[in-house]
């Protein structure tokens, strides 16, 4: 998703890649490539906090943070490296992303403090931001329309399971070599997929470089967020995706500890439910089609409230159960609300799918790191009250939304 000046968004090429031919396998291999790089180097640390607050002294909630500030600068960063995109080109923003993200990542596990590996977690969330900001601008340029929406598929493919091999490999590897090289593990095959990336992904044959307009930009970003359904829309961004991490973030520290005394590899194997968004999402696409938005909003909402409250009793079945559910409902409502924006932006469609971004993983960062404090004040009690507070008021939100758009079928 990207942001262009001097048009409002990238229109399919006419002479775009075509589904069964080479360059269509190259670019959709290329592109799945680049979301499994970028994702694994932004994600992988997830299953390692209960190592980060053990060998470094720190507190559950400043362990997080090696999450939170990846996805917190990555959010300030979208947008202005979509913008560098239209200047400088697809290709090379996305290459510059994915291998200096993995890079840095390999020399990241030797941070001699918690300080300096914070840092270097930030400067990775700058370096990731260029493949989610650029990747669909590009494919929407360089395929066809008619074969557009299966590269869209395994690009998203990729990004959801190189989050979740990001998360499995260290903590597979963890009981098995010392957790730096459990790290060093997972950036070598993150850094691999870049590799393949810029090995298999076609030229641009149908970009053209576009002056940088800073005040259209901002016009156009502006005219979104004066939209009360639109800037609803964001504000679930925000809610859910905190609301997501928050939840993923200190599950390993209460699996880890009594009563559960799961071992790190087994803890690693329960991010494997990641994969309900599969099923979920692509679910929510279809019945959005056939019953509405609104409806589908309102019922993966209250899945994951249900699941939510299904965790907290300490027993393992009812707390996979209920992460099972949680991370169902989430990709479903997520699915939803990002759809949502694309029906509801008339025009500027780049620019609303970047605010939506935005709100994405500025929520990952701010309400994830903050959701460290509830834990480490009452447990994952805490984390329950504190995730369900979001749920309700992405509930109102969303029934904001429900409410304003009722009169338009388009949109509905």
């Amino acid at each position: 998703m990207t942001m262009t000046t001097a048009r409002t968004a990238p229109a399919p090429a006419a002479t775009g890649h075509v589904a069964g031919s080479r360059q269509f396998r190259n670019a959709t291999v290329a592109m799945f490539a680049a979301g499994m790089a970028a994702f694994m180097a932004m994600y992988h640390v997830q299953a390692m906090l209960p190592v980060f607050s053990e060998h470094f002294g720190v507190s559950p909630t400043t362990s997080a943070l090696t999450v939170s500030l990846t996805t917190g600068f990555l959010a300030f960063a979208i947008i202005p490296v979509s913008v560098l995109s239209e200047r400088y080109g697809r290709i090379k923003v996305m290459v510059v992303s994915a291998v200096a993200a993995s890079l840095l990542g390999l020399a990241l596990p030797w941070s001699p403090s918690i300080e300096v590996l914070l840092a270097g977690r930030a400067v990775v969330g700058i370096l990731c931001a260029g493949v989610p900001a650029v990747a669909m601008a590009y494919l929407a340029e360089e395929i066809d329309g008619a074969s557009l929406g299966k590269a869209m598929g395994y690009y998203v493919s990729g990004t959801t399971i190189g989050g979740l091999t990001g998360r499995l490999v260290p903590g597979l590897a963890a009981d098995v070599v010392d957790w730096r090289w459990a790290l060093e593990i997972a950036c070598l095959v993150s850094l691999t997929f870049a590799l393949v990336f810029i090995r298999l992904v076609p030229a641009s044959r149908n970009f053209e470089p576009q002056t940088i307009a800073v005040r259209e930009v901002i016009g156009n970003l502006a005219g979104h967020l004066r939209d009360v359904p639109m800037l609803c829309l964001f504000g679930l961004a925000f809610l859910l995706m905190g609301g997501f991490v928050t939840v993923y973030n200190f599950l390993s520290f209460r699996l880890l500890a009594s009563p559960f005394s799961l071992p790190q590899s087994v803890v690693g194997i329960v991010f494997v439910m990641y994969l309900a968004g599969t099923f979920s999402s692509t679910w929510a696409g279809r019945m959005s089609d056939r019953v509405g938005r609104g409806r589908v909003l309102a019922v993966a909402i209250g899945v994951m409230a249900v699941g939510l409250v299904v965790t907290l009793p300490d027993w393992l079945p009812s707390t996979l159960l209920g992460v099972l559910l949680f991370t169902g409902g989430f990709f479903g409502a997520h699915s939803t609300a990002s759809g949502w924006v694309g029906a509801r932006a008339t025009a500027h469609r780049a620019e609303a799918s970047s605010l939506y971004l935005f709100g994405y993983y500025l929520g990952s960062s701010v309400v994830g790191a903050l959701g460290g404090i509830a834990f480490s004040g009452f447990g994952w009690a805490g984390i329950v009250v504190y995730t369900g507070v979001l749920m309700v008021v992405a509930i109102a939100l969303a029934t904001t939304v429900i409410t304003r758009t009722r009169r338009s079928p388009v949109e509905s």
